[in-house]
C-alpha cells in the first residue's frame, strides 16, 4: 500500500495526466523557461503555454542547458 506521506510517486506524473496540467502556466514557469531559454541561446517559447506544455519545455531545455540534473 502506498505511503499518503510519500508524494514522489504523484511528483513524477506525466504532465499530460495533470488534472490542472490544462491551465496557463504559473508565473515562475514562465519566468523559469525564460531564464532557460536565454541560457540555452534559444527564443523563448509562448506565454500562452498551458502547465503541462510549460512542464515540458521546461524539461527539454533543462535537458539542453544541463540544469536540473
Amino acid at each position: 500500500m502506498a505511503d499518503p506521506q510519500d508524494v514522489t510517486e504523484n511528483a513524477a506524473k506525466d504532465p499530460d495526466d495533470w488534472t490542472t496540467g490544462d491551465e496557463p502556466m504559473t508565473g515562475p514557469q514562465k519566468s523559469y523557461l525564460h531564464t532557460l531559454a536565454q541560457q540555452a541561446g534559444e527564443e523563448a517559447p509562448a506565454d500562452d503555454l498551458s502547465k503541462a506544455d510549460a512542464s515540458k519545455a521546461i524539461d527539454a531545455l533543462q535537458e539542453k542547458t544541463g540544469r536540473g540534473q
